[in-house]
C-alpha cells in the first residue's frame, strides 16, 4: 500500500509538470492569435461526472484556456454518460453540430470522455463516423488530461487511451468548482454490487476508497476556502473503507468530518438499502451538521423482480429499514430511485411498487431505464403502452403524496443555504433546505453563499415560497 502511495504522488508531480510545459506551449499560442484560447466544457449524467468535470476544468485553466458557453471554441471537452436515457443520442447529436466549428477553426480540438467511452462499440463508431474528434478517454485516467493534450499536439492522428480499470487514485490535481460555497467530495470510486440494469461497475470499474486522511485534508482546505456544504460522493457510500490498508466503516468517517471546524453542512450519496447500517443511523441521528436527507434508491417494489435486479433485500427488508429510520430520525426526508417496465415486471409486481410509495411516502422518487446490461436482453413482460400507463400512475401518485410530504413544515422559520438567484424569476432568490427541498423568496443577490432565516409561507409541491426574516 505505500508504494502505491508513492507512485500516486509521482504520477500527480508528473502530470504537474507537464502542465507546465503545456502552459508556456498555449501561452506562446495565445500571443500568436492575439487573443485568449478558450475551453468550452459540456456534462451529462450524474454528480460523479460533475465533480470528474470540475477537475477537467481545473487542468484546463491551469494550461491556459479560459472557459466559454459558447461551442465555437479552442477546445471542447464533453464528459459523457451512458446511464441515463438518451444519453449517447445527445452526445452523438453535439458532435454533429461540432464539426462545422473545427471547418472554421481547424486548430479546434475536440476530447470525449466519461463512461459512455468506455463502451468499446461506441469508441469504434466515433473512430468511424467522427473523425474530427481528437481525444478519447474514460473514467479512469481523468487526471491525465494535460498529457493527452500534448499527445495530441505531437502527433496527427486520435488520440485514444481508454482503461478498463485502475487502482490508482491521484491527488493533489487542480479543480475548478462550480460554486464557492458548497463542494462536491468525492470519498470512493466505482461499484461492486452489479445490479442486472446498471452499467455503472462496467464504466466506473470495482470500488476503490479514498484514504480518510486524504479526505479530511481536502475538506479541510475547501472549509478554509469558504465552502460551508460538502456532498460525498460514492456509488455506494454504504460500501466504503472496506478495502483499505486499514478499514474504516462510512460512520466513522462520517464522525471525523462532522469534527471539521467551519463546515456547517455535511450531504452524501449515494446509499445502498442492503448495507446501510444501525450505526449510519445513529450516527446521522446525533449529528449537528449531516443534513435531514436521504436518498435510498428503491428501484421496485416487488421481491421477485427486486431478485431479478441483483439487488439482495426484499419488499420487507425495505420497509423495515425504512420504519427504524423514520422511528430514529423522525424529520428525516427521504426520496428515491424507481424503475417502471423493468423486463420482468408484472402488473402485481407493479403494485407492489405502488404499495411501498403509499406506505413509504417519499418526497420524490425519480425514474430511470439502462441499457447494455445484463436486464437489456430480458424479454419484457409489458408492452410499452403498459409501462407508459404505469409510469403515468406511479408519477402522479408520487406527486400527490409529495404534495402533502413535502409541505409539513408550512408555516415554520428554517436555515436555508442561498444558493443562486431563481432561474424563472430574478427578483428571488433560490435557498436550500437540510431536507433538500428548494425555498424561492426575495433577497438581495449579496446573500449568495450564505445561510439566512426563512419563513416557509407556501408549499408549492416540491418547493416552498419563503419571506427572509
Amino acid at each position: 500500500m505505500r508504494n502505491e502511495t508513492n507512485i500516486n504522488e509521482l504520477e500527480a508531480q508528473r502530470q504537474r509538470e507537464i502542465m507546465k510545459r503545456l502552459k508556456v506551449r498555449l501561452t506562446q499560442k495565445s500571443r500568436e492569435l492575439g487573443r485568449p484560447l478558450t475551453y468550452c466544457s459540456i456534462c451529462f449524467g450524474c454528480q460523479m461526472n460533475a465533480k470528474d468535470s470540475e477537475k477537467l476544468e481545473g487542468i484546463l485553466e491551469t494550461i491556459g484556456y479560459v472557459k466559454t458557453d459558447s461551442e465555437d471554441a479552442d477546445f471542447i471537452i464533453m464528459n459523457t454518460c451512458t446511464v441515463r436515457e438518451n444519453a449517447n443520442l445527445r452526445v452523438y447529436g453535439r458532435l454533429g453540430q461540432l464539426k462545422k466549428y473545427k471547418k472554421k477553426n481547424p486548430d479546434m480540438l475536440i476530447a470525449l470522455c466519461g463512461c459512455m467511452m468506455q463502451e468499446s462499440l461506441v469508441v469504434e463508431k466515433i473512430k468511424q463516423s467522427y473523425r474530427h474528434v481528437d481525444i478519447i478517454f474514460g473514467t479512469h485516467n481523468v487526471f491525465k488530461l494535460a498529457e493527452l493534450i500534448e499527445n495530441k499536439l505531437n502527433t496527427k492522428g486520435m488520440v485514444i487511451d481508454i482503461w478498463e480499470g485502475t487502482s490508482e487514485i491521484v491527488e493533489d490535481l487542480p479543480s475548478d468548482r462550480k460554486y464557492d460555497f458548497k463542494c462536491g467530495v468525492n470519498i470512493m470510486f466505482g461499484c461492486n454490487n452489479f445490479c442486472s440494469y446498471c452499467i455503472v461497475p462496467y464504466v466506473r470499474g470495482r470500488e476503490r476508497s479514498r484514504k480518510p486522511e486524504d479526505i479530511i485534508k481536502e475538506i479541510e482546505a475547501l472549509v478554509k476556502d469558504g465552502v460551508a456544504e460538502v456532498m460525498l460522493l460514492g456509488q455506494n457510500v454504504n460500501s466504503y473503507g472496506k478495502n483499505l490498508e486499514h478499514p474504516i466503516t462510512f460512520s466513522q468517517l462520517l464522525e471525523r468530518i462532522e469534527q471539521i471546524e467551519g463546515l456547517k453542512r455535511i450531504r452524501f450519496m449515494t446509499s445502498h438499502p442492503k448495507d446501510l447500517s444501525d450505526e449510519l443511523i445513529a450516527v446521522m441521528a446525533k449529528s449537528k451538521k449531516i443534513c435531514k436527507h436521504l436518498h435510498l434508491p428503491m428501484q421496485s417494489g416487488s421481491t421477485k423482480v427486486l431478485s431479478d435486479m441483483n439487488r439482495r433485500y426484499t419488499k420487507e427488508d425495505y420497509l423495515a429499514l425504512v420504519d427504524k429510520i423514520k422511528t430514529v430520525i423522525p424529520d428525516i426526508s427521504l426520496t428515491t430511485d424507481i424503475i417502471v417496465g423493468f423486463p420482468t415486471e408484472t402488473e402485481e409486481d407493479f403494485k407492489d411498487t405502488l404499495d411501498v410509495v403509499r406506505k413509504v411516502r417519499f418526497d420524490s422518487a425519480f425514474n430511470s431505464k439502462r441499457t447494455g446490461t445484463p436486464a437489456a436482453d430480458m424479454e419484457f413482460q409489458a408492452t410499452e403502452e403498459e409501462i407508459k400507463d404505469r409510469f403515468d400512475c406511479l408519477l402522479k401518485e408520487v406527486q400527490e403524496i409529495a404534495k402533502e410530504t413535502c409541505g409539513r413544515d408550512q408555516g415554520k422559520i428554517m436555515e436555508v443555504l442561498v444558493e443562486g438567484l431563481d432561474e424563472q424569476d430574478e427578483n428571488l432568490l433560490t435557498g436550500r433546505l437540510s431536507n433538500n427541498l428548494l425555498v424561492h423568496f426575495p433577497g438581495d443577490p449579496s446573500l449568495i453563499g450564505t445561510f439566512q432565516n426563512v419563513k416557509l409561507t407556501e408549499a408549492k409541491g416540491f418547493y416552498y415560497i419563503g419571506t427572509l426574516i
